[in-house]
């Protein structure tokens, strides 16, 4: 399984900014595949993501709970790196698995990212 393998992640890495909006304050490192394979992407500090629950879901998902933010940063920037759709959605699974989200919450969750059509 994957994981944030680097020192330092626990530590506050983001900010919210306003709303469901959030911006990076370190660099976000995330290793694909599972640890060791020595792929990486990271998502630099600076960088504005959103963790996108519509507002009549929040009673179930709250947007702000910090399982979700790693797994949001890192789908928004594969997304803003050209990765497709499935492919970004596949690695935000596996960011909520390493957060600890239960199985029920990360497939719906999973099939909201890999189904919902931004603009």
């Amino acid at each position: 399984m994957s994981a944030y393998t680097r020192a330092g992640i626990r530590a506050p890495w983001a900010v919210r900014l306003s709303g469901i909006r959030y911006r990076t304050t370190r660099v976000l490192p995330w290793e694909i595949g599972r640890k060791g394979s020595g792929l990486w992407v990271e998502v630099p500090p600076g960088t504005a993501f959103d963790v996108s629950i519509p507002r009549p879901l929040w009673w179930a998902f709250d947007p702000h709970d910090p399982r979700y933010l790693k797994a949001a940063a890192l789908h928004d920037e594969l997304l803003k790196l050209g990765w497709d759709r499935v492919t970004a959605a596949a690695v935000f699974h596996c960011a909520l698995v390493a957060d600890g989200v239960p199985r029920a919450r990360r497939l719906a969750m999973l099939l909201a990212v890999m189904l919902w059509r931004y603009r």
